[in-house]
């Protein structure tokens, strides 16, 4: 199979979230010996980088992609376009038998394309995007936009007749049933880890870490986070909280709002440190914490930050996150809290004070292991586009 996989991502290094998954993707369809075209934003040492995972590259160098990236949001408007006109440009040249977008931005480009060239189109969408943004004040995004970006990103599989859709949870794709997109076209597979850089640890960890990493954007840390952290750093002093990525905007905004009313609390945020280096890191914490705002989007993730806790054996307090409760709901080291920081701080303070028992977050650590290593999970993405390909 000849595949066209597209990202609005640069492919390599993973920054985090959903773009660690590319990487173990391609490896997986080229273990199977598919020929890989991949269409991205251009990225360090790409020539190195192909050479490496046996596929070809096709960058987008209009201007600059990424997470951090200045104007992100008008650039990822923008994209879908320029991506397309790529696309289209070398399929004069090279005929593909599949197209595969990874997120709802690629998402756009792969539905168009499916008319232009006549082929196959799986939509992989790791997230929802745009339901991410209820968290956002008013002004910053108005409602009657908001809802017709939401429908616009979920109408997409019935709208461009996508031949299967991927999702990262149960509840995505409960949300893209609801637009009559045909059920049996839908095929949730979860998101994954990597199980060999994040291994049990539950020997000799430190006391009084409370670590959270990956990307920090408003919806991570709002006032859930806020409200949580400045009542654990009052109520218990020496507590450490360890943030593992870069100091966003966010991130300082948080700082400051638990400084003025916390002065002593003990706040470090590491800036980026690579993927094959978090699971080290990590390694510092006592308890890790998924503060998120209820959204429609943090409802529909199925959140890295909890897959990898969990994995490393961590005991986590997550905000009650339908896509991850429904198959973390009874796990003793996962503690379910409520969407407010009071709330939540008292089930921190609780766990730092009464930890699970090691042998619950051993359990889990090998229920991960088995059931959302990246293997796993990519077998199952490439099992279902040979399906459609065949």
């Amino acid at each position: 199979m000849r595949l066209a996989l597209l990202t609005h991502e640069p492919f390599y290094p993973p920054s985090g979230g959903g773009s660690a998954e590319a990487n173990y993707l391609v490896s997986e369809l080229t273990r199977r010996v598919h020929e890989v075209h991949l269409f991205c934003p251009d990225f360090p040492d790409r020539d190195a980088v192909a050479a490496r995972f046996g596929i070809t590259v096709h960058p987008f160098t209009g201007w600059e992609m990424g997470r951090y990236t200045r104007l992100r949001s008008l650039k990822y408007l923008a994209y879908p376009g320029a991506l397309r006109r790529l696309v289209r440009r070398i399929a004069r040249d090279i005929s593909f038998d599949a197209i595969l977008s990874q997120h709802a931005i690629s998402a756009v480009a792969a539905g168009k394309l499916k008319a232009d060239l006549d082929v196959p189109v799986v939509m992989n969408f790791l997230d929802f995007l745009t339901g991410f943004m209820e968290s956002w004040p008013a002004w910053a995004m108005p409602r009657f936009v908001l809802r017709r970006l939401m429908a616009y990103e979920l109408s997409l599989p019935k709208r461009h007749d996508a031949d299967a859709v991927l999702t990262v949870s149960d509840e995505l794709a409960r949300r893209f049933a609801e637009t009559n997109y045909a059920a049996d076209r839908l095929h949730p597979i979860l998101y994954g880890h990597d199980a060999k850089l994040f291994q049990p640890r539950t020997k000799n960890r430190g006391p009084g870490t409370v670590a959270m990493h990956g990307s920090f954007d408003t919806h991570h840390l709002g006032p859930i986070a806020i409200r949580a952290i400045t009542t654990i750093a009052l109520d218990r002093p020496e507590t450490h909280f360890l943030f593992i990525g870069r100091e966003t905007d966010t991130v300082k905004k948080l700082a400051k709002r638990v400084f003025a009313a916390a002065p002593l609390a003990k706040f470090e945020c590491t800036g980026f440190v690579p993927y094959s280096e978090v699971a080290e890191r990590l390694g510092q914490a006592t308890v890790g914490i998924i503060p998120y705002e209820s959204s429609s989007g943090t409802h529909c993730a199925f959140v890295a930050k909890l897959v990898e806790y969990a994995a490393l054996g961590l005991p986590v307090v997550s905000t009650p996150l339908a896509g991850v409760k429904s198959f973390f709901g009874d796990e003793p080291s996962v503690r379910f809290s409520a969407f407010d920081g009071g709330q939540f701080a008292n089930d921190v303070i609780d766990l730092l004070d009464n930890p699970p028992p090691r042998a619950e977050s051993e359990h889990l650590a090998g229920r991960v292991a088995a059931e959302l290593d990246w293997p796993v999970i990519c077998a199952k993405a490439v099992d279902r586009l040979e399906a459609i390909v065949s």
